[in-house]
C-alpha cells in the first residue's frame, strides 16, 4: 500500500521524535485520529513517564497520555530502532540559542543521522522545529541521501513549523493552520495530505521547505519587533507621566491599522526571543544586517535591568537599599496560567536582585520550584497576611485571579491593600486609585 492511501486510511506509522512541549501533544492527537505512533526521546525518564500515562506537559492531561497508551497506538521508546518500522517521522526537537544568539542545531543534526540508519523507500520526514530558512534543504537532506536513497524517488521530506501555544484554551494543536513546504512538489503534497488528517484548520501548502522554515521566523520576529516597540514606548510614557496602558486600550478603540502589543518584563518563551535571531544568524551569510531583530533584542535584553531599576526607585522612596529588602515576586512563569518557565524575565530579575542581596521569594500556583543561581526555591504558600512581611511585590507574571477564576484564591486588588509597595509589570492591578502600586 503507497503512502497516500495509508495516510487516508490511518495505517500510516508515525514515528514522533522529541516528546516535549510540541511531540507530545502532536502524538497524543495523532493516537486519538487514529494512527499507530510510536514516541522517541533520548530522556529515560520522559519515556517512563508516557508509558506510565503520565503527563509532565501543561497542555495534556495525564488521562490523555493514559488514553492513549491503553489504546494500544501509542507507546514511548529511549531508541530509535522504530523508526525502521515508520511511514512518517516528525523531528520535534529543540533548536535553543548559545550566549552568542547562535543557532544551535546539533539536535536536529544528531536527529538526522539517527533516522539516515533507518531510512527506508517510501518514508516521509518532516521536520516542525523552528529553525532558519534552508535547514531542511542544507542540513537535513544531504545527510538524507548520503545513504544512497533519493528524495522523491525513494523518501520524502517536508517542513511544517509547529505553532502551539502553551496555554491557549480556546487554539489547540488540531485548531492552528499549518504551512508546509516540501523539498519537491511530492513531498509537500504527501506532507499537507497528512497533516489534513488530523488538523481541522486551514493546511497551506507552500513553494519550498525554505518558505515554510522563513514563515515561522516572519511570525515570531513581528511579535518580537512589536512587543519590544511598545516595551521602549512604556520606558518612555514612564518618564513622562503617561500611563501607557490608558493609551493602548484608546488606540485600540481605531477599527483598522492598529494591533495592540502590550509592555513585558521580557519577551520570553521559546519561540519569539530566539527564532528571530535564526534568521539574523542567517542574513549574514549573505552579508545582509537585519537591524530591526538586533534593535529589538537589544530593547528585549534591557528590560528586566529596567524593571530592577523601577524596584530600586520604589524601595528608595521609604529609604530602603535593595540589600537585605524582602521582596515577593509574584509568578515565575513566562506567561499567565501556565506552568513554563523557558526564556523567563525571572530567571534574570531573580539572579540580579539576590546578586544586590535582597531576599527573596516567590509564588506561583503553576511553579512549585524555580532554580536561578544554583539555588532551587519553592513557592511560598499564599495569604493576604503574608504580603505584610515583604517591603515590595513584583508582578512578572499575571496568572488569572478569582474575579475571572474563582479557584485562584486571590485577587490582584487585594494585593495592592495588603502590600507594602507593588511593582506591577503586567497592568494586572487594574484600579488606578492604589497609590502604592507602580507600572513599568
Amino acid at each position: 500500500m503507497n503512502l497516500r492511501l495509508l495516510i487516508k486510511n490511518k495505517k500510516a506509522k508515525v514515528a514522533v521524535i522529541g516528546l516535549g512541549y510540541v511531540g507530545l501533544p502532536t502524538a497524543v492527537e495523532l493516537v486519538k485520529t487514529g494512527f499507530q505512533v510510536f514516541g522517541i526521546d533520548i530522556k529515560k525518564q520522559r519515556v517512563d513517564l508516557v508509558n506510565r500515562g503520565k503527563s509532565y506537559i501543561g497542555d495534556i492531561d495525564s488521562k490523555e497520555v493514559k488514553g492513549a497508551i491503553t489504546s494500544a497506538r501509542f507507546k514511548a521508546f529511549n531508541t530509535h530502532q522504530p523508526l525502521k518500522n515508520s511511514d512518517i517521522v516528525l523531528i520535534c526537537v529543540p533548536t535553543p540559542l548559545d550566549k552568542y544568539k547562535i543557532p544551535d542545531i546539533s539536535y536536529i543534526i544528531s536527529t538526522t543521522e539517527a533516522i539516515a540508519k533507518y531510512l527506508h523507500k517510501g518514508q516521509l520526514i518532516i521536520l516542525e522545529s523552528s529553525t532558519y530558512p534552508g535547514t531542511t534543504r542544507e542540513v537535513i537532506l544531504p545527510e538524507l541521501e548520503k545513504t544512497g536513497l533519493k528524495v522523491e524517488k525513494d523518501f520524502y521530506l517536508a517542513h511544517c513549523p509547529e505553532r502551539l501555544d502553551p496555554g491557549n484554551e480556546k487554539y489547540k494543536l488540531k485548531d492552528v493552520s499549518r504551512v508546509v513546504g516540501g523539498i519537491t512538489k511530492k513531498c509537500t503534497q504527501l506532507a499537507s495530505e497528512f497533516y489534513r488528517s488530523f488538523i481541522k484548520a486551514q493546511v497551506l501548502p507552500l513553494s519550498s521547505a525554505d518558505a515554510a522554515e522563513m514563515t515561522k521566523i516572519l511570525e515570531n520576529t513581528f511579535r518580537l519587533v512589536n512587543i519590544s516597540m511598545i516595551n521602549e514606548l512604556a520606558l518612555l510614557c514612564g518618564k513622562m507621566g503617561i500611563d501607557i496602558w490608558e493609551v493602548i486600550e484608546a488606540a485600540k478603540t481605531k477599527p483598522y491599522g492598529f494591533m495592540p502589543f502590550y509592555p513585558s518584563p521580557k519577551i520570553s518563551g521559546h519561540c519569539i526571543p530566539l527564532t528571530p535571531f535564526f534568521l539574523s544568524y542567517r542574513a549574514k551569510q549573505y552579508n545582509f544586517w537585519t537591524r530591526f531583530i538586533e534593535l529589538a533584542g537589544e530593547i528585549n535584553e534591557q528590560m528586566p535591568h529596567q524593571v530592577i531599576t523601577k524596584v530600586i526607585w520604589a524601595l528608595n522612596l521609604k529609604k530602603k537599599p535593595v540589600r537585605e529588602s524582602k521582596i515577593l515576586i509574584w509568578g515565575v512563569a513566562y506567561k499567565k496560567d501556565i506552568g513554563d518557565t523557558r526564556e523567563s524575565a525571572a530567571f534574570d530579575i531573580m539572579f540580579d536582585l539576590l546578586r544586590k542581596g535582597a531576599k527573596v521569594n516567590y509564588f506561583d500556583p503553576f511553579v512549585k520550584e524555580f532554580k536561578v543561581d544554583n539555588k532551587t526555591l519553592k513557592s511560598i504558600k499564599y495569604s493576604p497576611a503574608k504580603l505584610k512581611n515583604y517591603d515590595l511585590v513584583l508582578i512578572l507574571t499575571d496568572h488569572s485571579d478569582s474575579t475571572s477564576s474563582p479557584q485562584a484564591g486571590f485577587d490582584y486588588d487585594e494585593i495592592a491593600k495588603n502590600s507594602k509597595f507593588v511593582v506591577d509589570t503586567r497592568n494586572a492591578i487594574k484600579s488606578r486609585k492604589h497609590k502604592n502600586v507602580f507600572r513599568l
